[in-house]
């Protein structure tokens, strides 16, 4: 049959036999067997036992080739008959019965879980590109070794952020900043802490805030002391311009303080006019500072008319301290 490398058979029949010009009626039987080097041809040994009427038995032997004609069933034409043919819908190779390898990684694709990809035996047929032991099929970073716990992909600064993910992959860091340290504490990280190794508030830049002394408000309350306004009006004087110029640097100095503007008018006038005025004024001082960048928040206004006199009220002098601007720290 199709597919056998060793036929052995038996063999039954009757012949003629032509000895010194006599022909004799004899019956043969015997043994014989094919052997299939190829699928069609083969070589064949056979010995057979000759009872011959009317004359001597014998024994006889031969050996000699035997061809196969014809072409055996072969549906996917690789040249491997289907009854030997374990994948016989499927062209494939002798070394697998027929099975294909598509990938050609010697593996065959029944067993190939990568059938499409060259691999390894030790992962089923998968590759591992970076030889660093986790197939690609599992590999987060299939082309740069890494570690079974950060699924294949390298950590060099060993601070559990993995390098694809890690903003600073030098430096060991924190995962809350993408692994970028913070040496300070601050909450901010070094690459935008403009001072990375002291602790300051985000609005400051990560740099520390410096406290106000006393020489500091002293310095505010002199500049105060110098702004001036028209007469029974909010309008600054020009003069004063340039004192709350003065003031806007200290408080650029100090982000973190905030500040009250008082205003205060002598007791010329009705007291409901200078209420209204003091509170105008201090507003108008509030104003010029925030449109000079201060924050809103860090400030505040009031005004109290002719109460909290710095000086008596009967002489010009006493009069020109009481019409005044306050600029106070609260914290």
């Amino acid at each position: 049959p199709d597919g056998c490398r060793i036929d052995p058979y038996l063999f039954l029949g009757m012949n003629g036999s032509q000895i010194d010009e006599v022909t004799y009626l004899s019956s043969s039987m015997g043994l014989g067997i094919n052997i299939w080097p190829i699928d069609q041809v083969g070589i064949n040994f056979q010995g057979s036992y000759d009872y011959n009427y009317d004359f001597n038995d014998y024994m006889h032997y031969s050996i000699g080739l035997v061809i196969r004609f014809g072409k055996f069933k072969d549906a996917d034409g690789d040249g491997i008959a289907d009854k030997k043919d374990m994948c016989p819908e499927v062209a494939g190779l002798v070394e697998f019965s027929g099975c294909p390898d598509t990938d050609k990684d010697g593996i065959q694709d029944a067993d190939d879980e990568c059938p499409n990809e060259p691999g390894i035996v030790e992962f089923n047929g998968c590759p591992d590109t970076d030889s660093d032991g986790i197939p690609d099929k599992d590999d987060e970073c299939p082309n740069v070794a890494g570690s079974k716990e950060n699924k294949g992909c390298p950590d060099s600064d060993g601070d559990g952020v993995v390098d694809k993910d890690d903003k600073c992959p030098d430096v060991a860091g924190e995962a809350r900043f993408d692994g970028c340290p913070d040496t300070d504490g601050d909450g901010i990280p070094d690459y935008l802490d403009e001072c990375p190794n002291e602790a300051g508030p985000a609005n400051n830049n990560g740099c520390p805030v410096p406290e106000i002394t006393e020489v500091v408000v002293q310095k505010i309350d002199f500049h105060a002391e110098q702004i001036q306004f028209a007469t029974s009006s909010n309008r600054l004087k020009s003069e004063s311009i340039e004192r709350l110029d003065d003031i806007v640097k200290i408080m650029n100095e100090f982000p973190e303080s905030e500040f009250t503007v008082y205003g205060y008018t002598d007791n010329t006038g009705p007291d409901a006019f200078n209420l209204k005025l003091s509170k105008d004024r201090a507003n108008t001082v509030r104003n010029y500072l925030v449109s000079k960048g201060i924050a809103s928040n860090r400030l505040d206004s009031g005004g109290f008319g002719e109460k909290n006199p710095i000086a008596p009220n009967d002489t010009p002098e006493g009069r020109a301290k009481n019409r005044r601007v306050e600029v106070k720290l609260v914290k």
